[in-house]
Parts: C-alpha cells; structure tokens; sequence
C-alpha cells in the first residue's frame, strides 16, 4: 500500500485509490496503535490517580487497570454512536465475548466447527441458488442447537450463554 500524502490534493496530485479491503484495515486496524496513544494522553493519567486512591492488593492493580482501561474504552465506543447502534454493538460484542471465552474454555473453534458440518451439503442437492442458501441457513442455525462432544455434550448455544452467565452477560 502507497504512503498517503495528506496535501496531495492541495497541488492537483489525486492520491492512488485504495481498495475497499486497504481502506477498511487503515481505518480500522491500522489506526489502533495511534488511537491507543491518544486513548493514553486522554486518560492514563485519571487512571492512575483513581488507581493509586484504591485499596487493591499489589498483586491485582495491573488487572484493575487493564479493566477500568479497557471499560472507560467501551463507555467512548458507546458514547460515540447512536443508541440503537450503541445497543447492537453491545449484544454483539457479547455474543464475541461468549464464543471466544467458550472456545477458549473448551479448545475449540465453534465458527470453524460449524463451518466443517456444512461442507457435506452440496448445491447440486439443491433445486436453486437460492434453495441452497436456505438449506444452508437452516443447517448452519440447527447446529448450534446440537449437543456437540467437545463441549461435554452442551449445545453451542448452551455453552455460550453459560459462559456468558458467569458474566452476567446473559440479563
């Protein structure tokens, strides 16, 4: 990916175009570190002193910071969207939340899991694209309803929400 010059277009030079891939990781991705810097000059500081004033043990302030840190971070993005966005962003990073803490807990991959049972469904078996489509969907939601050896014989959904319990993710 080319450097971008912020004046280019100040002299008659239009900057290379970017795909829509390249703009999605520079926006995204990219950015974090220097968001994380700004994120730091903003509030570190407050951090600190609110840690500082806390009776926690020696032992447990490194994990009190990283979660006032990585809460005060949650409270921006909410603040920064609109509330029904703010709302769908907090359930799905919920749903994030439980799939990789209980993939974590069980060694699993519950999306790559998922994805192997529906490679045996052809779309030649199907009578169109869009029958193939549906056939899919129906697999892909049922098996996540199917009590799975590799997480003791819970369901996906039974496990995820159990993880999320231990949270109180699940109210």
């Amino acid at each position: 990916m080319t450097e971008e010059d912020p004046n280019a277009g100040l002299f008659g030079r239009d900057e290379p175009e970017m795909s829509e891939e390249e703009f999605v990781e520079k926006q995204i991705y990219d950015k974090n570190p220097k968001r994380a810097s700004a994120l730091g000059d903003l509030s570190y500081d407050s951090l600190i002193e609110t840690l500082n004033g806390m009776d926690v043990p020696e032992a447990e302030k490194m994990r009190a910071l990283f979660n006032m840190a990585v809460g005060g971070t949650l409270d921006l993005v909410a603040d920064a969207l609109p509330i029904e966005d703010a709302i769908e962003v907090s359930f799905s990073f919920d749903i994030y939340l439980g799939v990789a803490l209980t993939n974590k807990r069980f060694g699993a991959d519950l999306f790559k899991e998922s994805q192997k049972a529906l490679v045996g469904i052809k779309p030649s078996e199907s009578q169109s694209d869009e029958a193939y489509q549906k056939t899919l969907i129906e697999a892909e939601d049922a098996w996540w309803d199917m009590p799975q050896p590799r997480l003791d014989k819970r369901t996906p959904n039974e496990a995820i929400r159990e993880t999320l319990g231990r949270y109180g993710l699940t109210e």
